[in-house]
């Protein structure tokens, strides 16, 4: 894979790849839901599952195949910074699946404890 999913511009290996291999740990809440978001698109549910907050993780993931994330805007940090304890990331994330394409709005909340960010949860919309 040459670019990274969360469309930074950068090679896979050199953006989110290193968190999903567990060379380094996302910096900040933007920085994690942009990892999410590209192993969503990689289908790396045991990153997903290990980047979940143990009060909210589900027990399994199951990724849908037939999905296919397309592209990723961010719409908005409050906080998350390498200094925050808390952060939340808005963001629209679109894909294509057999019932054609589509689009996930979401607020997530996130939080950093022990020098780790982790997802809490999520508001969606249309």
């Amino acid at each position: 894979m040459d670019r990274c999913p969360c469309g930074s511009g950068d090679a896979y290996d050199d953006c989110c790849g290193r968190y999903h291999r567990g060379d380094a740990a996302a910096p900040t809440a933007e920085a994690l839901m942009r990892s999410r978001y590209s192993a969503f698109a990689v289908g790396d549910a045991a990153y997903l599952l290990s980047s979940w907050h143990p009060r909210t993780r589900p027990a399994t993931l199951e990724l849908d195949d037939d999905v296919t994330w397309r592209h990723l805007d961010v719409v908005r940090t409050e906080h998350g910074s390498p200094w925050d304890t808390a952060g939340t990331v808005e963001f629209t994330a679109h894909f294509a699946s057999p019932a054609g394409r589509g689009r996930l709005h979401e607020v997530s909340r996130f939080v950093r404890e022990g020098g780790r960010w982790f997802y809490v949860d999520g508001v969606t919309s249309d």
